[in-house]
Order: structure tokens, then C-alpha cells, then sequence
């Protein structure tokens, strides 16, 4: 089970690397894109991930049936970090809003899309990389980063409640402005 944890945070860390560098190419206003106070990790791409290689172990052998169960379980853990975001802690990360084919600009067309894409990538490309590498990982850091990701998560669900902004987040601006 603990190699499940490690999947999530190095998934988590691979998408807040992803969400910086297409922040970068897109040339985005935002270019802020982690989800907590201090780690450097976006949970919906950790929550994808895990639930992509879940399906994977029973599709694997089936490329284009795993691809699209992918990307609807990638688009499904989106559409239910969106609302957990938006009812729970009252803030967006993110709006499709004015991307065709959204869900009350939540989820969109064109990313679930790239989801698809990205899924593919993940099982069969990445994912063999990631998972050598989690097993390398020793037991004993299990616990503190257990522990960091859990009070990383209290205190930054409780600053994005208390203020509904994401800005929150960014104190290294006052740090380093």
C-alpha cells in the first residue's frame, strides 16, 4: 500500500512540473500552479494517476479501451478535485469555462483529450520509471512525508478556507519581492 503513497506524491510533483512548464509555453497569467503552502504538488494529477494505473492492471493489454477509461478517470478525478475546491474550500484553480465542450468549466473537451494522450504515456512510458523508482524508495521516509503531506494539507485547506484565494499560497512572493 505504501508503494500506492509514493506513486500519488511523485505524480502529484510530475503535474505541478507539467502545470509550470505549460504555464510557461501557454505564456498564462497564473503561473503559480501548486496546490498547497509549501510542497511543490498539484493532487489531481496524483489522484489521476493513481486511478489510470488502477485501470491499468486490468486493461493493460487492451491500448485503446485503457486509453479511454483513462482519460474519463483522469477527467472524473478533475471534475472532483473542481468541486471539492469550489464547495469545500470555496476557490478555483482552474476554469474551462471558455473551452468548448466544459462542464461548468470544470472539466473541457480538449484536455480530457490530452488526458487520453497523456494516460497512454503514463502506463506504458512512464509509468515503469516511476515505479522502479518508488520501490527504491526506503521505508523510513514514509512516516515524515506522511507527515509534512498531512499537516502541508490541514494548514493549506484551512488558509484557502478562511480566504477563498489561492494567492494564499504564494507567501514566497513576500519572501522574495
Amino acid at each position: 500500500m505504501e508503494i500506492w503513497f509514493w506513486y500519488f506524491i511523485i505524480y502529484s510533483f510530475g503535474g505541478f512540473l507539467l502545470e509550470v512548464w505549460f504555464a510557461k509555453m501557454t505564456h498564462a497569467e497564473k503561473r503559480d500552479r501548486k496546490c498547497f503552502l509549501l510542497l511543490p504538488l498539484c493532487p489531481v494529477y496524483g489522484l489521476g494517476a493513481i486511478s489510470i494505473l488502477a485501470l491499468s492492471s486490468i486493461l493493460h493489454n487492451h491500448f485503446f479501451l485503457l486509453a479511454l477509461a483513462a482519460a474519463f478517470a483522469a477527467t472524473a478525478s478533475e471534475y472532483l478535485m473542481a468541486i471539492f475546491y469550489e464547495k469545500i474550500l470555496g476557490v478555483s484553480f482552474w476554469d474551462y469555462a471558455q473551452l468548448p465542450g466544459n462542464l461548468k468549466g470544470r472539466v473541457c473537451l480538449p484536455f480530457s483529450l490530452c488526458w487520453l494522450g497523456l494516460s497512454a504515456v503514463l502506463v506504458y512510458g512512464v509509468h515503469p520509471y516511476v515505479a522502479a523508482l518508488a520501490a527504491q524508495i526506503p521505508a523510513v521516509w514514509l512516516p515524515p512525508t506522511a507527515a509534512l503531506l498531512a499537516v502541508d494539507t490541514i494548514v493549506s485547506c484551512y488558509l484557502l478556507g478562511c480566504t477563498h484565494s489561492t494567492d494564499v499560497l504564494k507567501w514566497y512572493c513576500l519572501v522574495f519581492e
